[in-house]
């Protein structure tokens, strides 16, 4: 990747490396530490091996992780966020700080939601 192919919008940039619901989950995954394959596909939820392997490859082109292939029988493979996968941590904790507020409002106004519709429904 070089910067004359990137967007001029520096939000769309961001968006482009976490092009899937599953890159932000695998980075999040691997922010506290080195995954074998098993392990993130156990722990992201329901993405097949083909959609898992699909996207480490291309994080790896991107330079966000770093994949280790150990000589062994069964052959290991280990995968490491690299400095610019961990530079997204921010950006992550970030989505998460505004997911959990939204679930909070939405249920607050259900609450409120119910509340009303118990008023209208004593008149």
């Amino acid at each position: 990747m070089n910067a004359k192919n990137l967007p001029s919008n520096p939000v769309e940039i961001t968006l482009s490396m976490l092009n899937t619901r599953w890159k932000p989950l695998i980075i999040k995954e691997l922010l506290t530490g080195t995954k074998r394959f098993g392990e993130i596909k156990g722990s992201v939820g329901a993405i097949t091996q083909k959609v898992l392997t699909a996207n480490l490859r291309d994080m790896e082109e991107k330079g966000l992780l770093k994949r280790v292939v150990f000589k062994e029988m069964p052959p290991r493979v280990e995968y490491t966020l690299t400095d610019l996968g961990y530079s997204l941590a921010m950006v992550l904790d970030s989505m998460a700080e505004w997911g959990s507020a939204y679930k909070e409002l939405l249920k607050l106004m259900e609450k409120q939601e119910r509340k009303a519709a118990k008023s209208s429904s004593k008149s």
